[in-house]
């Protein structure tokens, strides 16, 4: 199967990591699928680039889910990204809202695996493919007021690691993604409810971290290796963050 025929279906393509891995694909010849809520950008998106589809997708409803596997049932899909995901508090465990976990988990992990299950049929109908799950440091390691997006992200990795054993002996491979500090336009403002202030203070002092481009060119290597070669998960990070609590900052005078 020539690689212009293949499809490659992107969740969360609105912002961020998700629509610079659209475009990336796309510039590659793929069929992109990109799938998000915001029409309206995703419109733009499929603007730039001939090869990518703008398709109406909330990964938390799963109607829609099962809506987008209806509408690729016969297309040669061979590449899923997770990707659509989020943190949606800063707050000390105990000082946190419930609702807000449920969000954070229902987005993250329950997402995820409404879509893995949709579109997997899929990937053995082509005979081959790759599923990428977009998690995070947070899902390797635990830190202070992160509470449950590094839970959530905990459970993708254990996610990830268990499809990987139940499809072993498939032509399906499966790969984890996790970046640490990555500058986007809205994952710290969502984070810290719109407070553009404390979403700045993040990346306060660091002088290049990882960008949404960074990361898509990370999932697309992964993906165009051979199809025996598998990257069980790749830890991407900026130079400037060492480890997760170890973030070299520039102070001005």
């Amino acid at each position: 199967m020539s690689k212009d025929r293949e499809y490659a279906v992107v969740t969360g393509a609105s912002s961020g990591i998700g629509a610079a891995t659209a475009r990336t694909l796309a510039a590659h010849g793929y069929h992109v699928i990109a799938a998000a809520r915001r029409m309206d950008r995703l419109a733009e998106l499929a603007a730039s680039n001939e090869n990518i589809e703008a398709v109406e997708l909330d990964v938390t409803n799963q109607s829609s889910v099962d809506a987008l596997a209806h509408l690729l049932s016969d297309k040669p899909v061979t590449v899923v990204v997770s990707n659509a995901g989020g943190s949606f508090d800063g707050s000390l465990l105990l000082e946190s809202d419930v609702e807000s976990w449920l969000k954070t988990f229902d987005v993250n992990v329950l997402g995820s695996v409404r879509v893995i299950k949709a579109l997997t049929p899929l990937l053995r109908k082509s005979g081959r493919g790759i599923i990428v799950v977009v998690t995070s440091t947070a899902g390797h390691v635990t830190y202070e007021t992160g509470g449950s997006y590094t839970a959530a992200k905990h459970a993708e990795k254990a996610l990830v690691q268990t499809l990987r054993l139940e499809l072993n002996g498939e032509p399906i491979r499966v790969t984890e993604i996790a970046p640490g500090m990555v500058k986007t336009d809205e994952f710290a403002l969502n984070r810290f409810a719109g407070d553009s202030a404390k979403a700045a203070k993040v990346y306060e002092g660091v002088e290049a971290p990882l960008t949404a481009d960074d990361v898509a060119e990370a999932i697309r290597w992964s993906i165009m290796l051979p199809d025996h070669f598998n990257v069980d998960s790749m830890t991407i990070r900026p130079v400037a963050q060492a480890a997760q609590h170890k973030v070299h900052r520039v102070t001005k005078n």
